[in-house]
């Protein structure tokens, strides 16, 4: 349904009309990657090159809910952010399935490549440059006001030339206005910042390793 205003809203998600994906243009390849909340893929939507992430819709009412509300809200903080250091948000649909459609990125995760290099260490001026990517990346967010909760280094991929990471998966990602409510689904545990065991609001502030 097209409004006025020129949002697209269907339920709970609600979309600028630019940013609606129409799915009969997308080609879904091979598995890059899963999570305990979506699959994502290799593929194509009109001859670009890029990430398509499949959404887990659940199996029970409530799951089924809490998985649209998910999607609604990753899909509305990735439309209004964009930096070089963020994955670039192209579009979204819900139907035939929740779908977010971002750059592909070939340089593999942080994790993978940190991995590869053993036993040597990663070269200084490297780190530091990645520190710097990964620093800008939340500063972005945190200056919209979006606390990403799940900073790890699966969460972080290459380029194709193994120079910049960017950061992506916003799907535990709340907005700081919110956070009174975030005492559930707070990342993955060995990464989480200490603040994220506590039930007390916390913002900003809390610091992800």
């Amino acid at each position: 349904m097209e409004l006025s205003n020129g949002f697209y809203s269907v339920h709970e998600f609600r979309l600028e009309a630019k940013w609606l994906i129409d799915p009969k243009h997308l080609f879904v390849g091979p598995k890059i990657g899963e999570g305990a909340h979506a699959k994502v893929y290799e593929g194509k939507y009109k001859n670009q090159n890029v990430a398509i992430k499949i959404i887990h819709k659940g199996e029970t009412p409530e799951e089924i809910a809490k998985k649209e509300a998910q999607f609604a809200r990753e899909v509305e903080m990735l439309s209004r952010v964009q930096h070089k250091n963020l994955a670039k948000f192209i579009g979204a649909c819900k139907e035939p399935a929740m779908v977010i459609v971002t750059e592909l990125l070939l340089g593999g995760t942080l994790r993978k490549y940190l991995v590869s290099l053993r036993p040597r260490c990663l070269d200084t001026r490297v780190a530091v440059g990645f520190a710097l990517d990964i620093a800008q990346a939340m500063e972005c967010l945190h200056s919209h006001g979006i606390i990403h909760r799940d900073l790890k280094p699966e969460n972080l991929i290459l380029t194709a030339d193994q120079k910049t990471v960017k950061l992506v998966d916003f799907g535990l990602a709340r907005e700081e206005s919110l956070t009174e409510m975030m005492t559930a689904e707070t990342g993955t545990y060995r990464w989480m910042a200490p603040e994220h065991s506590h039930v007390e609001a916390w913002g900003e502030e809390a610091l992800q390793p």
